[in-house]
């Protein structure tokens, strides 16, 4: 006969032995986390394994707050854009994740019934501007401002305000030419009524990068920033980065990566970095078509940045507390705080000679990349294979 669980142990979960790098709180060593009912509960130099009901050797691993990707496109089946959410996500490390945009005010009650509430990465989401969201790339959903419609995408993000934190537009005239001011306006617009932060994608817009910047408020975040297009960039004619954007920078704006098939440059992002302007925030752009190619996934993404000069210490805090920052979320996800989600990636640094790509077939040749080994949810090792049927 088993011996009775003794139901009087400390802790849930135990992560042992890993070198935790949580820039939330500054740490970076040897230093043991502890889960109890879905939360972090004590991060210690030691803590006994005899305090806990399950113990998860992380010696010789990182230990992170549970990756956060602020740019993916999750929405199976509707969006031309959307892949499976756990494949790339929680599978990878990424622990929380938002959906950028793919559904508008029309196309949005699906996409959380039938995606986001059956998935295990955390997902909140960044409503279109345009009710369609993002359905087929030859359909661009602002070719038509009919479907700009604000009192609409107010009324359907306040409805879901659990679930959407802001929104998303992308007044790109690759098709036609697009009113992309108007555009930015219509979605400002919605960000207010809804108290929420905007994203814009930006790359061959009608009007200068810096004009639509001008437009954004603290907090909000310019996507694809870094991508390697002749026009629509951060960086002028000569290479330097273009005045007005260091200015929007000083006053809050963020300037995410939105790595993506094709909206990211490593010479951009090079001179960025030699320039002093700041690599705002770190993200994938996951979906179907980058998914096997180019991106893989949010850890490889961030590697790419460890080998352009980057501290792990600064590479994390671009997917954790800083992501957090931007979602509104400080404390309660990307970090390790004691009370916070009971969120963990367990990554390995593996050393060798590797290559990584950029969106533009542009190679860097690099010494060392992170690994996913574990993913830790809600005080749970992540195991899909355990998950209840039925």
């Amino acid at each position: 006969m088993a011996d009775p669980v003794n139901t009087q142990l400390a802790y849930d979960l135990l992560i042992k032995g890993g070198k935790v790098v949580d820039p939330s709180q500054g740490l970076s060593g040897i230093m043991d986390v502890a889960m109890t009912a879905g939360k972090v509960a004590a991060i210690q130099p030691e803590i006994p394994a005899v305090n806990a009901r399950e113990t998860l050797d992380a010696t010789g691993m990182i230990v992170t707050p549970g990756l956060i990707d602020l740019h993916v496109h999750a929405y199976w089946g509707v969006s031309c854009y959307g892949m499976e959410p756990d494949i790339g996500n929680i599978s990878r490390g990424v622990t929380t994740a938002v959906d950028a945009g793919s559904a508008g005010a029309r196309t949005f009650p699906g996409f959380r019934r039938y995606v986001m509430e059956r998935a295990d990465t955390r997902l909140y989401a960044l409503i279109n501007i345009s009710s369609m969201g993002m359905i087929a790339p030859h359909i661009r959903e602002v070719d038509d401002m009919r479907w700009l419609d604000v009192k609409e995408a107010v009324r359907c993000a306040l409805d879901n305000r659990d679930l959407i934190i802001g929104v998303k537009c992308r007044p790109s005239n690759t098709r036609v030419i697009h009113d992309d001011i108007e555009i930015m306006k219509r979605t400002t617009d919605v960000a207010e009524g809804i108290g929420g932060f905007v994203m814009v994608h930006v790359k061959t817009t009608t009007h200068s990068l810096d004009v639509l910047t001008a437009m954004l408020r603290p907090g909000d975040v310019v996507t694809h920033a870094f991508h390697g297009a002749v026009e629509g960039g951060i960086l002028d004619k000569d290479g330097k980065v273009i005045e007005g954007l260091r200015a929007d920078q000083k006053r809050g704006v963020i300037f995410d990566v939105g790595h993506g098939s094709g909206s990211f440059s490593f010479a951009v992002a090079q001179k960025a970095l030699e320039q002093g302007f700041d690599i705002g925030n770190i993200s994938s752009d996951l979906w179907n078509d980058n998914f096997d190619k180019k991106v893989f996934d949010q850890v490889t993404t961030l590697s790419k940045f460890l080998n352009m000069g980057m501290t792990l210490e600064q590479v994390v805090s671009r997917s954790t507390d800083i992501t957090a920052r931007i979602m509104k979320m400080k404390g309660r996800i990307g970090t390790l705080r004691p009370g916070a989600e009971g969120d963990a990636s367990i990554l390995a640094m593996d050393e060798g000679d590797f290559t990584f790509h950029d969106s533009g077939n542009k190679v860097l040749k690099g010494t060392k990349k992170l690994r996913h080994a574990k993913t830790v949810k809600g005080g749970k090792v992540y195991r899909p294979w355990l998950k209840p049927t039925g």
